[in-house]
């Protein structure tokens, strides 16, 4: 009885010493796995800041060509020594932009500079900007303006819509252009001009008024 007793003992110990060693071994696992957690947390302000360094680096050239870029389409439309700036900065990780304007020294809101007639000028040259970077074999060259000269005075009209045509031959892009202004300063630029007209037969009467469209890509009103 005692032997039987004594047998169940030491059987339990060894379940014991096992289990004992078990979870040894997975504090001693769950040790080296916070220790490696704790590395990682401490590189993080490191990692960050080196990562900051080298997106400044990636992208800032990129960055200074279209600040180049938008600043000439801006004095060329405003006839005005205006200078267009991108201030950068990284936010959660991620480069983040936003654009001013400079005017003797001084800072300009984008969005309220000349009447809104810059804020016309920069999503447009950024809209063009993108589309020039992307894989033509998978995306045609072809770009929507739907009234995005609506802020501009109508004497910049004629220069705005020239710069368009002239970027839009050059990289081989078709741009739909559509405006409430009056036709006349596209009827020089445009490769095609429509006038659409209300009507109570039809609703909407579309004219063509220029066509020069054989064997050209270009700019359409």
């Amino acid at each position: 009885m005692l032997l039987d007793e004594r047998r169940e003992v030491e059987r339990r110990l060894d379940r014991l010493s096992g289990l004992a060693e078990a979870r040894v071994r997975g504090y001693g696992e769950t040790r080296e796995a916070l220790s490696r957690v704790e590395a990682f947390l401490a590189a993080a302000p490191a990692a960050s800041s080196r990562l900051e360094v080298l997106t400044g680096e990636i992208f800032g050239e990129v960055i200074d060509e279209i600040e180049v870029n938008l600043t000439h389409a801006v004095r060329e439309i405003l006839a005005q020594d205006r200078e267009v700036r991108a201030c950068r900065e990284v936010k959660g990780n991620r480069l983040s932009i936003h654009f001013e304007m400079v005017n003797q020294g001084k800072s300009e809101d984008v969005m309220s500079g000349q009447g809104g007639s810059v804020c016309n000028i920069l999503s447009v040259g950024l809209r063009l900007i993108a589309l020039s970077q992307l894989d033509a074999g998978r995306h045609r060259p072809f770009l929507v303006l739907d009234e995005q000269d609506c802020w501009l005075r109508p004497d910049l009209v004629p220069r705005f819509a020239k710069l368009i045509r002239k970027i839009g031959d050059r990289l081989g892009f078709q741009v739909l252009y559509i405006s409430h202004h009056p036709v006349d300063p596209f009827l020089g630029e445009a490769a095609k001009v429509f006038a659409l007209r209300p009507s109570r037969e039809k609703g909407v009467e579309v004219e063509v008024l220029v066509d020069r469209t054989e064997g050209r890509e270009g700019l359409s009103v």
